[in-house]
């Protein structure tokens, strides 16, 4: 049976608007102590109402030893405070939280380094700030500087470096002096490709051997490569927990305009037929996600009521604001009373990975039989062929051949 190793109980963390958070040396506790009745007769005691946010608040969850789980929401959802936390670099308003073992966290780029040190420095500077002896820095050290690609620069003043250096080094320190713990902000952004690919190999290296990690992402395919658990973090609180698929997949759906028309868009009064689900071919686990380029084959469900002779259907693919990226119709189709399966083989789905919707309509006589904005969404979990980030220009993520003659 595993073990939790961090253990999150009624957690929150309260912030005062327009003032940074200030900590009290024992002499101002004493000086405002004796200055206080003072302060009361001239009639400065009263304080002015302040007002507050909560980053985070009644957060619960467990994560057990071996774990490798994704914590994923909105920009100001709380991701990156309750890293913090779990850090011990801020304290909670109220709540806690356990966390058993050595944690190596990388929350921003350089966290922790002196300016003035030199990369081998502060190479060991942070291995003592994790917990580590001086052996096992040193039997650590080529691994991290080969791993940071910065065998010209190691001794260079880290003041100097770019932050790609930076989050390079710190990265290396924090992956390689094996904490039992990792905690990863949202820093690998700032690395190249080539670099977020070996960040997130090692992360999955350091999962294997046993090792709990925490990892802060917007970007949804590498949540989906490494994470077998996924929290989705809304408004400060828990909004989903889960299966990384399950999480990640009504996530992305979340960001379905709310102005668009979901599910049934209209039908006609008298119900000849109508739409009730689609599948992506006959999986059972995720009947909505695409994770490869082709052949793929789209099957919608049918129920016909009474006998239809040259039916026309229409099918349309939308990207997440409702524009229409592709659409086909099929005309003269004989349907008799019953469930009827349209099935759609795309030799090739090219798609951006991302939310899209399908549109289906069944026409007859002239008149719509049914229309339905097909839900759940499409969810496209595919890995870019020839683009070096998770994000292009464009829709399609087209393979192709270059040359200059």
């Amino acid at each position: 049976m595993s073990t939790p190793v961090i253990r999150v109980e009624r957690l929150g963390k309260r912030y005062r608007l327009g003032q940074r958070e200030r900590y009290l040396a024992l002499r101002d506790v004493l000086t405002r102590a004796l200055t206080f009745p003072l302060r009361v007769l001239r009639g400065n005691g009263a304080r002015p109402p302040r007002e507050y946010i909560w980053a985070l608040r009644d957060i619960n969850f467990e994560v057990n030893e071996g774990d490798v789980v994704g914590i994923i929401g909105r920009n100001g959802s709380g991701k990156s405070t309750l890293l913090k936390i779990l850090s011990r670099i801020t304290r909670p308003t109220e709540g806690r939280a356990e966390v058993t073992g050595r944690v190596g966290s990388l929350l921003e780029v350089g966290t922790g380094f002196h300016p003035e040190l030199t990369g081998r420095e502060n190479v060991y500077l942070s291995g003592a700030i994790l917990g580590m002896r001086r052996q096992e820095i040193e039997r650590k050290f080529d691994e991290i500087v080969a791993f940071a690609e910065l065998e010209k620069f190691i001794d260079t003043t880290v003041k100097y470096y770019s932050s790609g250096m930076y989050l390079r080094l710190a990265f290396a320190v924090a992956a390689h002096l094996e904490p039992d713990i990792l905690l990863v902000d949202e820093v690998l952004a700032v690395g190249d490709a080539g670099f977020q690919k070996k960040c997130l190999g090692r992360m999955g290296d350091v999962a294997r051997t046993g090792r709990t990690v925490l990892f802060v992402s917007h970007q949804m395919n590498q949540i989906r490569r490494i994470c077998r658990g996924c929290i989705w973090l809304d408004a400060g609180g828990i909004c989903m927990e889960g299966s990384t698929p399950d999480v990640v997949t009504a996530y992305e759906a979340s960001f379905t305009s709310p102005v668009r028309p979901k599910g049934r868009l209209a039908s006609s009064p008298n119900v000849a037929a109508q739409f009730t689900r689609w599948e992506v071919g006959s999986r059972a686990e995720q009947p909505n996600v695409v994770d490869t380029f082709g052949p793929v084959t789209i099957q919608f469900t049918l129920e016909v009521h009474r006998p239809l002779r040259d039916a026309n259907h229409g099918i349309a693919l939308c990207d997440n604001e409702g524009e229409i990226l592709w659409g086909h119709s099929f005309p003269g189709l004989d349907l008799a009373s019953g469930i009827h399966r349209l099935r759609h083989a795309f030799p090739s789905l090219p798609l951006q990975p991302g939310a899209y919707h399908w549109l289906v309509s069944l026409w007859c006589d002239g008149a719509m039989v049914d229309k339905w904005y097909a839900v759940p969404p499409l969810i496209v979990a595919t890995q870019p062929v020839t683009h070096s980030a998770d994000e292009w220009q464009g829709v399609l993520n087209l393979n192709s051949e270059f040359a200059v003659e």
